[in-house]
């Protein structure tokens, strides 16, 4: 620890002599983070970027924007984000050249974070995270999802490409689940970015690099620990996956996420990270533990103020599991179209409604469907 700090104001000491050398600089580059933080919660903006050689950017309801000033250089990017470091995580970013963090700044709120290389200078990409956890309705999230949280056992899937609000809508699930159930909630997580309050439920949060090296170790420890509820940041690689397969078939409910962009694609993907000799155990299993796949994006509203989530939800009915026991997973989709009564839908009916109601309108709907004829049909009906 005293090595890691003396070293850390060693560079910025050695940073801060450099910038006195140089003219005075302007805006951003002179800027506090503080003051740059409190600048994108008064943007209401959701990220800042910070790259050696722009201004600062932040993003606004999915638009980048500059910051007025000077491009950053690589000294101005290091000491802004240096000192949010803790010693593992500066050694995790000196061995990985990239981590993942998450840090309070007082009143201005919580962030996540992550820090890395690119061109052989420092950058960096900050989330804004709300103050208060979201609830599902101010997430403008279905019924559908509202019942997930009385789940005792099974595997609930959030996909999505970053930045499509899985991580709030994990969040606002657990919430739900603590307001309802007196149980006991563990999550996994890299970083932890929402910080539950026991209510109903007793909630542990554990963070990778910080309490556990990996999110295997801790997963293997957690089943050992009488979880009801347990929620994996992300499901990476087949070790964790296997086993999270195998704790929700043994009684628990799983949470995760996954980088997909269809419900369809996330049963791909999960068959996908293990040898084709194991891939048709891996079907039985995923057949039997499986409960829900909610494939979710945000779309810009029309007055571009907001943005709404259009999801794609398919629900483990018994056809369901069938196909996917049976390795038709080409059929899924069939079974999204005509699931609605089982709270099923595709993105394209999403998108229909979202349009049809007015808070969208049809060319963004066009331009975030995966089908663009099967939209047009809905919105010719």
């Amino acid at each position: 620890m005293a090595d890691y700090q003396r070293e850390l104001n060693q560079i910025v000491a050695e940073l801060n002599r450099a910038s006195s050398r140089e003219p005075a600089v302007k805006s951003t580059t002179a800027a506090a983070l503080s003051e740059l933080l409190e600048l994108a919660v008064q943007q209401d903006a959701s990220d800042i970027l910070l790259v050696s050689g722009a201004p600062a950017a932040l993003r606004r309801r999915g638009k980048m924007s500059v910051v007025p000033g000077p491009p950053l250089t690589d000294a101005d990017i290091q000491r802004l984000v240096l000192p949010l470091l803790t010693p593992g995580e500066y050694g995790t970013l000196q061995k990985e050249k990239s981590v993942d963090l998450a840090f309070d700044s007082g009143a201005t709120g919580r962030f996540r974070a992550n820090v890395h290389y690119q061109r052989g200078t420092l950058a960096c990409s900050i989330r804004l995270l709300p103050r208060t956890i979201p609830t599902l309705e101010e997430l403008h999230l279905p019924e559908t999802l509202d019942r997930l949280a009385n789940l005792r056992q099974g595997l609930v899937l959030i996909t999505g490409p970053t930045g499509s609000g899985k991580t709030s809508t994990l969040a606002a699930l657990v919430d739900r689940i603590n307001d309802r159930r007196e149980c006991h909630i563990v999550t996994i997580e890299e970083p932890v970015e929402y910080v539950h309050a026991n209510r109903s439920a007793i909630i542990e949060q554990i963070e990778v690099g910080r309490d556990t090296p990996a999110f295997l170790n801790s997963l293997r420890s957690i089943l050992r620990q009488s979880p009801d509820v347990i929620l994996i940041g992300e499901m990476r690689d087949p070790e964790t996956i296997a086993t999270a397969l195998t704790a929700a078939e043994t009684g628990h409910l799983v949470l995760s996420t996954l980088h997909t962009n269809d419900t369809a694609q996330a049963v791909s993907r999960i068959l996908d990270v293990f040898p084709t000799s194991h891939q048709s155990q891996i079907r039985l299993q995923l057949s039997l533990a499986l409960s829900a796949v909610i494939a979710q994006q945000l779309v810009p509203t029309v007055d571009g103020k907001s943005r709404y989530p259009a999801l794609e939800i398919m629900m483990a009915t018994d056809a369901v599991r069938n196909l996917i026991r049976q390795g038709q997973d080409q059929q899924l989709r069939s079974q999204l179209t005509i699931g609605r009564a089982a709270g099923m839908n595709t993105m394209e009916q999403s998108l229909a409604e979202l349009t049809r109601s007015g808070k969208i309108s049809k060319e963004v709907a066009l331009s975030h469907c995966y089908r663009a004829d099967d939209l047009r049909g809905l919105l010719a009906v």
